[in-house]
C-alpha cells in the first residue's frame, strides 16, 4: 500500500462520514430522501458552521417541512422558526423564501419529484448541475453538495469530487485530479470519499490528524 493509500484510509476510518448521514437522512433513490438532501445542500452552501446547517435541516424535517408541497405550503415564520431553532440566524429570512420559491418551481415544473431531474439530465453532470442552479437558493456550491453526496443512489455521477473536495485533497499531498484520487480510495464509496476530503479541506486539524495516522 502506497502512503497516499495510507493517507485516504485514514482519513476515511475517521472522517468518512457524509453529510446526509450526519443529518439524519437516509438516503435512497425516492423523493422524500432526495429532497431532504436538497434542502441540506442549500443550507450547507451558506457561509456558515455545517453542524449549524445540519442542525436546521433537522429541524424543518422535525417541522414536517419534509417534502416540497409541504414547504411550499407552509408558512414563512414557520420556515424561518425552524431555521432559528437550528441556530440558522444570520440567513434566515432570505432562506426561508428560497426555500419556499424553490418548493414551488420543484412541484410546478417537476412534480416535486428530483428523479425528474435526473431524467433530465440524462447522466450528464453539466446539465443536472445547471438544472439545481434552477431552483432559488441553489447556486454553485449547493448544487455541488447536492451531486457528492447523491453519487451515492446516483452512481452514473461518480465519482463527483468537486474543487472543495480537490483542495482536501491538497492539503493531504494527493493528487488534485478526481479519478486518480478515487482510484486510491479502492472500494470506498464516492459520496464518502468526497464527505471526508470536505471535511479535510475545512478544518486543518483533520488533515493533519489523518497524515499523522498514515505516518
Amino acid at each position: 500500500m502506497t502512503d497516499d493509500r495510507r493517507v485516504v484510509r485514514e482519513l476515511v476510518r475517521a472522517h468518512g462520514r457524509t453529510y446526509a448521514d450526519e443529518a439524519g437522512i437516509r438516503l435512497r433513490d425516492t423523493p422524500q430522501p432526495l429532497y431532504r438532501l436538497l434542502v441540506l445542500a442549500h443550507l450547507l452552501s451558506a457561509r456558515i458552521r455545517a453542524s449549524v446547517a445540519v442542525a436546521a435541516a433537522r429541524e424543518l424535517y422535525e417541522a414536517g417541512l419534509r417534502d416540497p408541497k409541504r414547504m411550499a405550503a407552509a408558512d414563512w415564520q414557520r420556515r424561518v422558526d425552524a431555521l432559528g431553532r437550528g441556530g440558522y440566524r444570520r440567513y434566515d429570512e432570505r432562506t426561508a423564501t428560497q426555500l419556499g420559491d424553490a418548493a414551488g418551481l420543484l412541484t410546478d415544473r417537476w412534480g416535486g419529484d428530483l428523479r425528474r431531474l435526473r431524467e433530465e439530465a440524462d447522466g450528464d453532470t453539466d446539465a443536472l448541475r445547471g438544472l439545481l442552479q434552477e431552483l432559488p437558493g441553489i447556486g454553485p456550491a449547493g448544487a455541488d453538495i447536492f451531486l457528492r453526496e447523491v453519487q451515492r443512489v446516483w452512481p452514473e455521477f461518480a465519482p463527483y469530487l468537486d474543487g472543495k473536495a480537490l483542495s482536501g485533497a491538497q492539503r493531504l499531498h494527493l493528487p488534485e485530479d478526481p479519478d486518480r484520487v478515487a482510484k486510491l480510495a479502492g472500494d470506498t464509496e464516492p459520496a464518502v470519499l468526497a464527505a471526508a476530503l470536505v471535511r479535510a479541506s475545512l478544518d486543518k486539524e483533520i488533515a493533519e490528524d489523518s497524515l499523522r495516522r498514515a505516518a
